[in-house]
């Protein structure tokens, strides 16, 4: 108690009205005090009066830092010029920010006090508007320690982010140390919707909104010193704003629009908060020098089309064909990032997440992706989405293209196989090409039970609209039959022996490079199941005597064969309604003492009478009465006719 406290700042020493400057007496210390004073009569009476004064101004002192302490802990206001405290020494401006600073240089180590102190910080700077550098040095010693705890805080104190909290915002960004640890916090904070839960060390877990962390890195995007920490944190900030502006859209929950109406009140912004995110990607990319991204999606109207949930896939997917043209250094850093978020196994956000990887895959080396892609992709090609799926199967095509991920993806045959099946044309032709790729390598051999699946999924592709369907999947069942390993040829007789009458049909087909394909196939199956005959008729190009030729060895399955050939009877194509015609009359003489089955050929030929072309009509009307004859006449005569 002899001596004056050694840790209180000379500032919080002065009197009130006191200015230290060049025109001001120095503050004197009281041993400095007591050496300034002239002689007395009685030395030891003098010493005893300077010492009661410096214990008065001591005891003062620490009342008023004690005072000081008690009302940040209490969160109770007392810069604010207000109240029961308005007069007293710690309204001033000066001696509460020198306190301040003592007590954090003292007190930071304690963790729970810091929520209390980032509080008590954002409401001086509201009191003190000419003072907002005092308390540099505090926040950014605060902010070193508990980023976390600084971050959340003023998140939660000021969500709409008035000029104090810009001031503090602008305190941490400036410094390097402190930068990038604040915005990874923001970014997680970004990435969920409508708020993120996290706890203070005080013990605090009230949520903090999404909107006000956006509304935060838009302020700090406008701020000239925070560009290489921005560059540091770029790949989380771009993906977690894209995610904000999705469920902005579609999930505007009433506590985020009290919020948003709050900060429309003290800023300028647009009226929907989707917009807002928008304008932040915006200036985002701005402040990286994205310029030609920025000109190309506007000119495309792709931030329109961001901003509605049907098209927002879309959008995200042209966003990252931009990207990647332009700023394709970025690209992995945003892959590695989406391949995080669609780990997960409930992500929100996975079908724009996963349009972006797809169009980024193009631009980036497959090798740094990691290993996690692959199990990544075949996990979500079974989502209950259609578009997923589509777009999963484009990001196999992609990785397809490199040699050890191809070898790797060749364990997906059975689960593409299943996709076969799908109604969706556009799926099943991706699925086609995609197994005929992977399948191309003539030293694989396929399993049994795998080209017994291809077989019986490929052979009703056949038949499908879209030619390049037709042609991919014919293609590729020819090549299941020269995979398939010499055990397993024997399991499949069954299922290709089906596939004879439709590559017959399709062997006339007006795409020539489906009817070459057919007849390579179909000499392929002949051999297969060991119709030496066949394979004559069709090496030597005489498909005219396959009909004949298949039907005389295989009376017992006429019926199967005509159930096969009625659909080709309304085929578009008039070669193969011709060659179904043909194959139909040639087929009902073979059905002696089936009358009903006789019955139907008889009226499906009738129907045939009318057909847009005549020699397709013509043909009808001929094998109509070539039937009607055979089965009237004696049997001893239906040989010679």
């Amino acid at each position: 108690m002899e001596q004056s406290p050694p840790r209180v700042p000379k500032l919080a020493w002065l009197k009130e009205g006191e200015e230290e400057g060049p025109g001001a007496a120095p503050s004197q210390q009281p041993e400095e005090a007591e050496r300034s004073q002239p002689l007395q009569e009685d030395p030891g009476r003098a010493r005893t009066q300077e010492q009661d004064r410096a214990r008065g101004r001591f005891r003062r002192a620490a009342q008023m830092v004690c005072e000081f302490t008690r009302c940040i802990w209490r969160e109770e206001t007392i810069a604010m010029g207000a109240g029961g405290m308005a007069n007293s020494d710690l309204s001033s401006a000066e001696t509460s920010a020198a306190l301040l600073d003592l007590l954090v240089e003292n007190g930071v180590s304690n963790a729970k006090k810091v929520p209390a102190l980032v509080r008590y910080i954002h409401r001086w700077l509201t009191a003190n508007a000419s003072a907002e550098r005092r308390l540099d040095k505090a926040v950014l010693a605060l902010v070193e320690a508990h980023p976390v705890d600084v971050a959340v805080t003023l998140l939660r104190s000021a969500p709409s982010c008035d000029r104090a909290a810009v001031t503090m915002w602008r305190t941490i960004i400036s410094s390097r140390s402190t930068a990038e640890s604040v915005l990874q916090i923001l970014a997680l904070v970004l990435g969920s919707w409508p708020a993120c839960s996290m706890c203070t060390s005080d013990g605090d877990e009230t949520e903090v909104f999404a909107l006000a962390a956006t509304l935060a890195f838009w302020k700090i995007l406008h701020l000239l010193c925070c560009t290489r920490a921005v560059r540091g944190c770029f790949p989380n900030l771009f993906v977690h704003l894209l995610f904000q502006v999705f469920f902005s859209t579609v999930q505007m929950l009433e506590e985020v629009d009290t919020l948003w109406r709050e900060c429309r009140k003290q800023h300028s912004l647009p009226t929907n908060p989707n917009r807002f995110a928008v304008l932040t990607i915006k200036a985002l990319l701005h402040r990286l020098r994205c310029e030609s991204v920025l000109v190309a999606m506007e000119r495309k109207r792709g931030w329109d089309t961001l901003l509605s949930a049907d098209t927002h896939h879309y959008a995200v997917g042209l966003l990252a064909r931009e990207m990647g043209s332009a700023c394709t250094a970025w690209c992995c850093s945003i892959v590695c990032c989406l391949l995080e978020l669609l780990s997960e196994e409930m992500c929100p956000w996975e079908l724009p997440a996963m349009a972006f990887l797809v169009e980024a895959l193009v631009y980036v080396e497959v090798t740094d992706c990691g290993e996690s892609i692959l199990p990544i992709l075949s996990r979500h090609l079974w989502s209950e989405c259609p578009e997923m799926r589509r777009q999963v199967l484009r990001g196999l095509v992609v990785l397809s293209q490199d040699a050890v991920m191809a070898k790797r993806m060749r364990s997906l045959t059975q689960s593409l196989v299943q996709l076969l099946w799908d109604a969706d044309v556009e799926l099943v032709r991706m699925t086609v090409a995609l197994l005929g790729f992977l399948l191309s390598d003539k030293d694989i051999r396929l399993s049994s039970p795998t080209a017994l699946q291809l077989a019986e999924a490929l052979q009703p592709l056949f038949d499908n609209a879209d030619s390049s369907v037709q042609l991919s999947s014919i293609l590729l069942f020819r090549g299941v039959m020269l995979m398939v390993e010499k055990e397993g040829k024997k399991p499949l007789k069954p299922h290709v022996r089906q596939s004879l009458l439709p590559l017959f049909f399709h062997c006339h087909d007006e795409n020539q490079r489906v009817a070459e394909a057919s007849g390579e196939a179909l000499l392929c199956v002949a051999g297969l199941v060991k119709r030496r005959d066949l394979e004559k008729i069709v090496k030597k190009k005489e498909l005219w005597r396959f009909s004949e030729c298949l039907l005389e060895k295989e009376r017992s399955r006429v019926a199967e064969y005509l159930r096969q050939a009625l659909p080709y009877l309304e085929s578009p194509q008039e070669p193969l309604r011709e060659a179904a015609v043909r194959f139909t009359g040639m087929a009902g003489r073979y059905m002696q003492g089936q009358p009903e089955e006789l019955q139907d050929i008889m009226d499906t030929l009738q129907g045939m009478k009318n057909d847009t072309s005549p020699t397709v009509s013509s043909l009808a009307r001929q094998s109509f009465h070539v039937i009607e004859a055979v089965h009237r006449a004696p049997s001893c005569t239906q040989p010679q006719l």
